[in-house]
């Protein structure tokens, strides 16, 4: 229960309040216009923003930084190829 509050509670920045502000806007038109594929739109970003994930969360969309420990790049080989 801490981390769900700890989660819910801290980390806000602008991307976030923006995901929120989107989610909100479609949930509303979703209710107004009765439009199913808002609502899925709002429930998908509100999902996001409240549990810090995906494009909203802390690293956004940025792929993870990992070096591949099993490439060695002292034996690379190649091919030279000449143009006649």
């Amino acid at each position: 229960m801490e981390t769900i509050k700890r989660t819910l509670f801290t980390g806000w920045h602008l991307t976030r309040f923006l995901g929120l502000g989107l989610g909100l806007f479609f949930g509303i038109q979703a209710l107004v216009y009765k439009e199913a594929f808002a609502g899925f739109l709002s429930a998908f970003f509100l999902f996001q923003v409240v549990t810090n994930t995906g494009c909203f969360g802390g690293r956004g969309c940025a792929v993870p930084d990992q070096n591949n420990p099993k490439q060695d790049l002292n034996n690379i080989t190649y091919t030279e190829i000449k143009r006649e």
